[in-house]
């Protein structure tokens, strides 16, 4: 959890910025839901370790009582956190905004617009550990559509996503994407009798690598054989039409819902923009989010040492837990202190955005100070970002002010000047200073 300076919170909403515009360009709704949630919204959605990454809250007041007796005894805390956590702890830090946003529409359904598309812009938070391109608070740019089953939305989704990422200059880049029904078919042809924890392990090959993936699986109690084809899983490689190819023949060209979903996908995507390089299959992409069960994505920039950017896919019944069955929904999030940290390695933030003010008003004594009241006021009447400086100093501390802020230009008022009516305009870059009234210093910097 950390602070942000000006300087990093002009770049951050230069993020924002693009991420917006794209939302709304392609028809999304802004939408914004509470920072604490009931537990048992959150529990159970994100598989066993992300439930372990939940902040609880503690109950407010005394929390260890209620009406006078004692909650948690000493035979609950030998039993451990599971048992201890429910009866101190109601609510919890929200995860993520996807399970958030799908209680919201179970609530609001018969009110909203079906399809719904809504945008969140909102910190999560994770109690991870810390490193670079993994924080514990952290914000995420979320779009998804609820209620229909189109695959047309996965498409659109990638064009979302190669449009931000043309705003922000960044050009090498992959979408990696998969099936969770595929994914299924998979474990049950490797002989996996838990689909989450083969999913769990899998989703690891980043991070750990083939060796080091292959070794958890054997530890697993995976036979030779059951290994055997997960390294021949693992290995398949190619053009997308390869890939999907070798996964056709891994299942044994059995009928495959999945792979069908993924040809679709990718055919949709081709006819939107005539172009699909960006976008790869991957047969070991898996995510670890329970909710997932169609397609699933993630975002990776090449050659900076920062993982996934982005990420989603399709969940059929998320609202189902909410009351509301069989509710499709598809989406995918940005984040924000990832593609800021891609940003920053890879030197892509434009120099301009740094610069918060047009000028600075500078003065001598209180004549000056008064005049610089009245121009300032001009200038702002006419959308022009100026400030006057609130004291009255030495010339050289009122500039040092402006370099500091990386103010353009400042107009300096003297006793000279207030004689003219007339001000010097300095450009702080060259030190090249011109007399000119308030109107042609208007004029000049529109």
């Amino acid at each position: 959890m950390r602070d942000f300076s000006p300087e990093t919170m002009q770049k951050r909403a230069y993020i924002f910025d693009a991420i917006r515009m794209v939302f709304e360009k392609y028809g999304f709704q802004a939408l914004e839901t509470p920072a604490m949630e009931s537990l048992s919204t959150l529990t159970g959605k994100y598989g066993d370790e992300g439930d372990q990454l939940l902040y609880k809250v503690l109950n407010s007041g005394d929390f260890l009582h209620k009406r006078g007796n004692l909650l948690v005894n000493v035979s609950d805390l030998e039993k451990g956190e599971k048992v201890v956590a429910p009866k101190i702890s109601e609510k919890g830090l929200r995860y993520d905004l996807t399970v958030p946003f799908a209680r919201y529409v179970a609530a609001n359904y018969n009110e909203l617009p079906i399809p719904f598309k809504r945008y969140q812009i909102q910190p999560v938070w994770r109690a991870d550990r810390p490193q670079k391109g993994r924080y514990r608070e952290f914000y995420q740019c979320d779009a998804d559509v609820i209620g229909t089953d189109s695959l047309f939305c996965e498409a659109e989704i990638f064009m979302m996503i190669e449009e931000v990422f043309k705003k922000l200059n960044i050009g090498d880049f992959q979408i990696l994407v998969n099936n969770r029904k595929l994914l299924d078919q998979i474990a049950k042809s490797v002989g996996s009798t838990n689909s989450n924890a083969f999913f769990t392990v899998l989703d690891k090959l980043d991070k750990l690598g083939k060796d080091a993936v292959i070794d958890e699986f054997s530890k697993m109690s995976f036979s030779e054989r059951q290994i055997s084809r997960i390294k021949d899983l693992i290995d398949i490689e190619g053009s997308n039409s390869e890939v999907l190819d070798s996964i056709a023949s891994f299942l044994d060209n059995a009928d495959s819902e999945g792979l069908e979903e993924l040809r679709e996908v990718l055919d949709l995507h081709s006819k939107l923009c005539g172009n699909s390089e960006l976008i790869k299959v991957q047969a070991t992409l898996a995510r670890g989010l329970g909710y997932y069960t169609g397609t699933i994505l993630e975002v990776k920039v090449n050659n900076v040492q920062i993982g996934s950017v982005s990420g989603g896919g399709r969940y059929d019944d998320l609202t189902g837990i909410f009351g509301l069955p069989n509710v499709s929904g598809v989406g995918f999030s940005f984040g924000v202190d990832r593609l800021y940290d891609v940003m920053e390695e890879l030197e892509l933030f434009p120099e301009k955005i740094s610069k918060t003010t047009d000028v600075l008003i500078v003065h001598f004594d209180k004549k000056g100070f008064e005049k610089g009241l009245e121009v300032i006021q001009q200038l702002r009447s006419e959308g022009i970002a100026a400030e006057l400086f609130p004291d009255t100093g030495k010339l050289k501390k009122q500039l040092q002010y402006a370099n500091r802020k990386n103010i353009p230009y400042s107009i300096i008022i003297g006793d000279e000047e207030l004689a003219q009516e007339k001000w010097q305009l300095r450009n702080m870059e060259s030190g090249q200073q011109q007399l000119m009234s308030t109107e042609k210093i208007i004029e000049k910097l529109k």
